[in-house]
């Protein structure tokens, strides 16, 4: 009888351990079922905006020996001016103060800007570097009233639903400082609206997929010196990610299914009464280590 009162908080203890495995395993999938009933809210509920740098493509459709790509590209002696010193801090200084005044506008005149400009800045962005030099980018640049307008009700509409139920109150409250929402007027008032489409592969001659690395990256490092190049010109724009709104705007502008939606910038003067939140940036020392 001793002996089996000695085992008694052996026991007890092993039913606890199992009682907490049970209770753990029940907590889990508690948390996953409440996971999946919250996928609405989550921020990334677009396909489209996904990094689609890690899905390969299918072996059977990859050319692995081919991909179009000239084996004996010619390489030329690099000439470039060097600056001095001092030249190098002045024009560091100033593409720096010029690049700070930059900022996002929602209130867009719709004065017209010259076409030329809007030609020379996405050329400018088209120098941007790319994986194995692939330019997986397409600029769609919108001027025609109607198309706008069509854009403008696919974009809002979307985005209604985005803030009032894919979003989440965080987000939402986020942005309410901001004094955004899902009503969209310069998709209408401004003179252009530049589409940025990653390519997420190409086509080779042969009818095959050709890979496009890090298409993700390389789309946005674009993306990146186009918003400099427009500050260069004096002119200003929203980065827009309008997220749900890739299939349609593709199809109505009549992209190919290897294009997805990555940016959508309305690009104008901003108008005479627009107003921006006042906000600062993070002082040097929070953005760079030095080792």
């Amino acid at each position: 009888m001793a002996f089996f009162s000695s085992l008694t908080p052996v026991f007890l203890a092993i039913i606890c351990v199992l009682f907490g495995v049970i209770l753990k395993k029940t907590n889990g999938e508690k948390e996953k079922r409440e996971t999946k009933g919250k996928a609405l809210s989550s921020p990334w509920v677009d396909e489209d905006l996904k990094d689609g740098t890690d899905h390969h493509l299918e072996e059977e459709e990859v050319d692995e020996e081919w991909q179009g790509l000239d084996e004996n590209v010619a390489h030329v002696p690099f000439f470039v001016e060097r600056y001095s010193e001092a030249e190098m801090i002045k024009r560091s200084q100033m593409f720096y103060e010029l690049l700070n005044k930059r900022r996002s506008v929602r209130f867009l005149s719709n004065e017209p800007v010259p076409r030329e400009v809007i030609d020379n800045v996405i050329r400018t962005a088209g120098t941007s570097p790319s994986g194995a030099h692939t330019e997986p980018w397409t600029f769609v640049v919108v001027q025609d009233p109607f198309l706008k307008h069509k854009i403008r009700e696919i974009v809002e509409e979307e985005e209604e639903i985005n803030y009032k139920k894919r979003m989440g109150d965080r987000w939402v409250n986020d942005l309410k400082r901001l004094r955004t929402n899902w009503i969209k007027e310069y998709l209408d008032t401004a003179p252009y609206l530049i589409l940025i489409f990653k390519q997420v592969y190409g086509w080779l001659p042969n009818g095959k997929k050709k890979t496009h690395y890090y298409n993700e990256i390389s789309v946005s490092i674009a993306c990146g010196i186009l918003l400099a190049a427009l500050q260069n010109a004096g002119l200003y724009t929203v980065t827009s990610t309008p997220l749900n709104c890739g299939p349609q705007l593709r199809v109505l502008l009549q992209r190919p299914a290897n294009e997805k939606l990555l940016l959508l910038l309305p690009v104008g003067y901003p108008r005479k009464d627009a107003t921006v939140p006042v906000l600062t940036r993070k002082p040097l020392e929070d953005i760079m280590v030095v080792m």
